[in-house]
């Protein structure tokens, strides 16, 4: 299953960029404060680290983009809560991310909104240990992105967002606060 789904995955990516039915395409580099928080917790456990991304921006119409990505997460136990007080709840996530989505954006100058659905997968190391749930898993799981976000400026080549990778088979979700900037990539 696995496999197959990581195939097919690859397959759509690549028929995606080789198609003929984007009108631009851009590179957008995004680095991040990351988190991983589980699904189910007695305490308010918020595990910190870093998030870096990458991704091919195919412009389809003004309002909508296709955005096959590449990311790195990587996030870490202190061994205490948001309030800072000791907790035996873990979520830590280190993974590549690998996937594509669709970006719904106003299509507006200066400041316009989006929202971004996706499906990817995470290959990496996932460890969620709280009083609910004890998973310590390697390998390769699937996520759903979800982002949603501002890109700024005249020609919209800054993004300021926020971005998650729901991850169901680990009972956790990591994401980011994250700043991008969008280069232009010439035909």
């Amino acid at each position: 299953m696995k496999n197959t789904f990581t195939l097919v995955l690859l397959v759509l990516t690549t028929m995606v960029t080789q198609a003929q039915i984007t009108k631009d395409k851009s590179l957008n580099v995004q680095l991040g404060y990351g988190i991983s928080v589980p699904y189910n917790s007695i305490t308010d456990v918020a595990d910190k680290g870093v998030f870096a991304q990458t991704e091919l921006v195919l412009k389809v119409k003004s309002w909508l983009e296709l955005r096959p990505y590449a990311g790195l997460i990587i996030t870490n136990s202190n061994g205490k809560d948001l309030n800072n007080n000791p907790t035996f709840e873990v979520s830590e996530t280190k993974a590549f991310l690998l996937g594509g989505k669709a970006r719904l954006r106003a299509p507006i100058p200066w400041v316009a909104p989006y929202l971004e659905l996706g499906i990817g997968t995470s290959i990496g190391s996932f460890k969620t240990l709280t009083a609910f749930d004890a998973v310590d898993k390697g390998g390769i799981i699937y996520h759903i992105p979800l982002a949603f976000g501002l890109e700024l400026g005249k020609n919209n080549n800054v993004d300021l967002g926020f971005t998650y990778f729901f991850q169901p088979s680990v009972k956790q979700f990591a994401g980011a606060i994250a700043v991008g900037v969008t280069f232009p990539l010439n035909n």
